[in-house]
């Protein structure tokens, strides 16, 4: 009998054992489908009082057009155009300045992030530009942008540069700052350069600041594209939001910024799994 009880309570251990060793596998799964179902749920109860509220009239159509109405405008401008673009010739014009823009920002943002992270001096010196920047609305610099580089493609991705900048700037810089000593120390006993500290431990432990604040970068990207774009431009979704909008086309700005947030959601989940890909302990720890 005491055989079996031991052996009976042995077993019990080893499941509970493993029932607790499980859960921290099964729970993170578990609240991404919940979050999932309350995002899901979130949208469907929005589309349905945007419904309701059209159909019943307590909106006027000029001021909410109802979702079938944005859905045809959709449509039309995707295969006639609107203001002598079709809807992807409109996007594929942002999307070039947005990612020009991000690319510029990137080469200047982190030498500067790792020149605050890695050095007094450097702080000092660029730590006051950036704070000076970081708050400014794009629309205060855009005029003096357009007096100094004129009102082409350049002083636009100039524009969204700017808003770019500092969340690279800063979140690179608190990765620099953050990286662990003694992985610093080791590589130096161990015969490493200063370059290749930096190369080989110093950038993969900011890897994912980096990241992150380029995840914040397009944010403020795609908010600047409207004003970048109010200047002499053609085409681009801030343009066709703009000029919609002096005609009283509301179905088309809605529109517009239906497809700036889907665009946004959709480059923020490529930087989340390229944070996956190389950052794969990032907010595991």
């Amino acid at each position: 009998m005491t055989l079996v009880a031991d052996e009976i309570s042995d077993r019990a251990e080893i499941e509970d054992e493993t029932t607790q060793a499980d859960t921290p596998v099964r729970a993170p799964a578990s609240r991404h489908r919940h979050r999932l179902v309350a995002s899901a749920a979130t949208i469907i109860v929005l589309l349905a009082l945007w419904t309701a509220a059209s159909a019943l009239g307590l909106v006027s159509a000029l001021f909410l057009p109802s979702p079938i109405a944005v859905a045809k405008a959709f449509w039309n401008v995707a295969t006639t155009g609107f203001v002598d673009a079709t809807l992807l010739q409109h996007l594929v014009a942002s999307l070039g300045r947005v990612f020009v823009a991000l690319f510029a920002s990137i080469i200047v943002a982190v030498p500067i992030g790792f020149a605050i992270g890695l050095s007094p001096i450097g702080r000092g010196i660029f730590d006051p530009i950036i704070e000076f920047l970081r708050p400014l609305p794009p629309l205060a610099y855009l005029p003096l942008v357009i007096i100094w580089f004129g009102i082409g493609e350049a002083s636009k991705i100039i524009v969204i540069a700017l808003a770019m900048l500092a969340p690279i700037v800063i979140s690179t810089a608190a990765g620099v700052a953050g990286t662990s000593r003694d992985r610093i120390n080791a590589a130096r006993s161990l015969g490493a350069s200063r370059l290749q500290v930096l190369g080989h431990v110093v950038l993969p432990s900011a890897i994912g600041d980096i990241l992150t604040g380029i995840r914040i970068a397009l944010g403020a990207g795609w908010t600047t594209l409207v004003a970048a774009e109010l200047v002499a431009a053609s085409r681009g979704v801030g343009f066709m939001i703009q000029s919609a909008a002096q005609f009283l086309v509301t179905d088309v700005v809605l529109l517009g910024i239906v497809v700036i947030a889907a665009v946004a959601f959709a480059l923020e989940a490529v930087i989340r799994i390229l944070q996956r890909i190389f950052v794969p302990w990032l907010g595991k720890t």
